[in-house]
């Protein structure tokens, strides 16, 4: 067996004590249970509550599923991006794309932190508080992916990409400088140092020389030494990537700027103030100087990038690794490092599949890697690495995230697309999840149903309208039974609930449901009792429309073709009486013998008993229509006769 990478969470379950623990599997989550046997092998008493262990809760929080509906579009999106696009051109898709990712994981952060600080209940403050924090790590790894694999800065470029990601993560500074700027005197504000120093460790020298011009005011003594102090931040060098500069030239520039600096603390120019020293020795790139900052810097990668920007500009994606440890090292003696910090360091060393790796055991759910591996996959970055299983990474981390959107109410019908995705295991999945999905409602049951006949997914769709049609039936909704039997294509039920149209009617008289009946069309030939409810129908409406020799050769092609049933065959006869007693003959005399014919066929079958031992009324009741039947048939067979026989003469 494979070794795990780590221990699994311990999730503690009410019981009672000593009792065994009984589970049932879920399609996403597992129902566990007390049960009475104890490990001691008696059996006594057990609670009676069922715990339901989910395995993703985020789905299940308002704010969170904005989340996976907005990042669901994007996701979408990114599947049409054609595959003959110049690669410059997906390349900005690309970036683009994962902007869009990053700002909706920032909209939701946001949204948690505004609902963690107005909320009166402290569990749930707190709650809120550990999604923020989990989706600041994701957004912060997300961002370093960003710039080292999919933007794939160059030397020079590398930099700047690295400093806005800092500065992105450590906003505080801004609201700290506006607090020093509007005190009384902003020079003298506890913090004021701090502000200029954080400033300048993001590489935001015009702020720097901003917050020092206050201080350059006040002090004319030290104006010379402000001056040459500002001389020296105004003419750092930037590399501007969109430029006619090289990055030769700008490495000698910068070098050049370099000495100047330390030219300046060699002749002691600030020696009389110590942070302006400071400022000087940080410029210059001093190690112990920066890490004296370790307060304002507040993580070791605040720290490289503060590191490069004053030592190693030009810094290539290649010796990002080398700096990367070096400052975990320095700024952090634990031996062990964060599981933050390990992710980082992997995506540092250029170690996609430990990034994903590291992300998929330290996070709570699949969305981020998920997401952020098709990213990685359209850009051509996990092409090398397939699994042992059949799946690429990729589509095994999709469907993995996909089944736990199949968990909840609302969020299934994302989880579809997802499927649709998965070119080799997503169509076997989505057909597994899609019989789990509850049919509470038949809007429900219509959108899944829809989802099934876009995919071809016959057998889903057979089960589908054989549930619906069997709750119909059970309902005694007739009508909604019968539609769903036609679209399931089941004759066998088509049959039975036409047999309960054809009771319903000889009970009530009337048909319910006859726009359903009157517009079957072609769908009654699924079944013969069902042709046989079409017809009849078919027949009422000819009589009510006064074409009785329609009519009347409809009704006898019924019961001679065999389409009725023999159980309905007197009430077929019974519909002819008001034809047979018309003034003039509806049916002809060959029609009329067809008529006698089935009729004595039906009643000798029947044995209707004559004589004393003759039953009551109801057997009476036959008797009468019988003899009704038999007397209109020879009234119309005589008059058939005469007509036929003028007509010829």
């Amino acid at each position: 067996m494979e070794e795990l990478d780590v221990e699994p969470t311990t999730t503690n379950i009410p019981a009672s004590e000593g009792n065994h623990l009984g589970f049932v599997w879920g399609p996403g989550d597992i129902l566990v249970y007390d049960t009475i046997y104890k490990s001691s092998g008696s059996v006594g008493t057990c609670s009676s509550f069922i715990h339901e262990v989910r395995k993703d809760e985020d789905i299940y929080s308002p704010i969170l599923r904005k989340l996976f509906n907005e990042s669901h579009h994007i996701f979408v999106g990114l599947q049409t991006i054609r595959e003959d696009l110049p690669n410059k051109n997906k390349k900005t898709q690309f970036v683009s794309i994962s902007k869009n990712y990053r700002s909706v994981i920032r909209a939701c952060m946001e949204e948690l932190q505004q609902v963690a600080v107005i909320t009166q209940d402290t569990e749930l403050a707190t709650q809120y508080g550990n999604q923020v924090s989990i989706l600041l790590a994701i957004e912060l790894i997300w961002n370093l992916c960003e710039v080292l694999f999919i933007d794939a800065a160059p030397g020079g470029s590398l930099l700047l990409h690295l400093l806005d990601w800092v500065r992105l993560h450590k906003a505080d500074v801004d609201e700290k400088a506006q607090e020093v700027l509007q005190s009384e005197s902003p020079t003298e504000h506890h913090g004021y140092w701090d502000v200029v120093l954080s400033y300048l460790m993001q590489g935001r020298m015009d702020e720097a020389r901003q917050m020092l011009v206050k201080w350059g005011a006040l002090k004319p003594a030290a104006r010379s030494m402000y001056k040459q102090m500002d001389n020296l931040l105004s003419k750092m060098p930037v590399y501007n990537p969109g430029g006619s500069q090289t990055l030769t030239e700008f490495d000698v520039k910068w070098r050049h700027w370099h000495d100047m600096v330390d030219h300046s603390l060699q002749d002691n120019s600030f020696a009389s103030d110590p942070n302006l020293e400071l400022i000087c020795k940080i410029l210059m790139g001093d190690e112990d100087a920066i890490l004296e900052q370790k307060d304002l810097l507040s993580t070791w990668y605040h720290f490289l990038v503060t590191r490069l920007l004053f030592s190693h500009p030009t810094v290539k994606p290649t010796e990002l690794h080398y700096y990367a440890q070096s400052c975990l090292a320095m700024f952090d003696s634990r031996s062990a490092p964060e599981p933050l910090d390990s992710i980082l360091l992997a995506a540092f060393e250029f170690d996609i599949h430990q990034v994903i790796k590291d992300c998929s055991i330290a996070l709570n759910n699949w969305w981020f890697v998920a997401h952020l591996t098709d990213l990685l996959d359209h850009c051509n970055l996990l092409q090398s690495h397939n699994l042992h299983f059949g799946s690429n990474l990729r589509e095994f981390l999709l469907l993995e995230y996909a089944s736990g959107l199949f968990t909840h109410h609302s969020l299934w019908q994302l989880a579809v697309d997802y499927f649709d995705h998965c070119p080799e295991f997503g169509r076997v999945y989505l057909e597994q999840q899609i019989e789990h999905v509850p049919l509470d409602t038949e809007r429900k049951a219509l959108k899944v149903l829809r989802i099934c006949e876009q995919r071809q997914m016959s057998e889903q769709v057979r089960s589908i309208c054989k549930i619906m049609a069997k709750r119909a039936l059970r309902n005694n909704r007739l009508g909604s039974a019968l539609s769903w039997s036609i679209r399931a294509k089941d004759a066998a039920f088509a049959t039975l609930i036409s047999e309960r149209f054809l009771q319903d009617y000889c009970a009530r008289g009337t048909f319910s449901d006859l726009d359903l009946i009157d517009n079957l069309g072609p769908a009654m030939l699924l079944s013969d009792r069902l042709t046989f409810l079409g017809k009849y129908r078919e027949f009422h409406k000819l009589y009510g429309e006064n074409r009785f020799s329609d009519a009347a050769t409809l009704l006898l092609s019924l019961m001679t073709a065999q389409i009725a049933p023999r159980s309905f065959w007197m009430t077929l006869l019974t519909d002819a009486l008001p034809l047979l007693e018309q003034k003039e003959a509806i049916f002809s005399a060959d029609q009329t013998h067809e008529l006698i014919f089935c009729l004595e066929d039906l009643t000798s079958s029947l044995k209707i008993p004559t004589g004393l031992d003759a039953p009551m009324q109801d057997e009476d009741m036959e008797v009468t229509k019988v003899e009704l039947l038999r007397l209109a048939l020879a009234r119309n067979l005589a008059m058939a006769i005469v007509k036929e026989g003028t007509m010829a003469v």
